[in-house]
């Protein structure tokens, strides 16, 4: 899928260029590999998408089904040299369009309270809160985000 007014394509991607681009992004301190990923994807119906600015990969969303009609999409980031340039909302109408695709009803999608940039873009293309995980301090706190697809 290319945007092309702003740069931006995006494709399927192998779980090492995924986390490649994990291991880069100042939001995720843990150190997960190759065989995390595998292991929480093996039985589940993926989607594995990356986002690339003139060529550059710039940002990555991972997904998985968690049944036949609900997707829920699990991990995503953008390099900060790229936030504010389309690329989430890329990757965000790419998943969403590969989900429909699928047959999937429903896309779900969890986030912190502190990544409010995520949260407004989510809101913003039509996810509701369905469900606040309260986890210490309020910018911890998981909440949870469905939005229903038009199959």
């Amino acid at each position: 899928m290319t945007f092309q007014e702003t740069g931006i394509t995006v494709r399927q991607a192998s779980l090492a260029e995924i986390l490649e681009l994990y291991h880069r992004l100042p939001e995720f301190d843990d150190s997960r590999s190759v065989s995390d990923l595998q292991a929480r994807l093996a039985t589940n119906q993926t989607s594995q998408l990356i986002a690339c600015v003139n060529g550059i990969p710039a940002g990555f969303k991972l997904g998985y089904a968690l049944s036949e009609t609900e997707f829920y999409s699990w991990l995503g980031g953008v390099l900060p040299e790229f936030r504010r340039d389309g690329v989430a909302q890329a990757l965000l109408i790419a998943q969403e369009k590969w989900a429909m695709e699928q047959g999937y009803r429903t896309l779900s999608v969890k986030t912190r309270n502190k990544f409010r940039g995520m949260l407004m873009m989510l809101l913003k293309n039509g996810y509701q809160l369905v469900e606040l995980e309260p986890q210490g301090e309020p910018d911890e706190h998981r909440l949870r985000l469905q939005k229903p697809l038009s199959v």
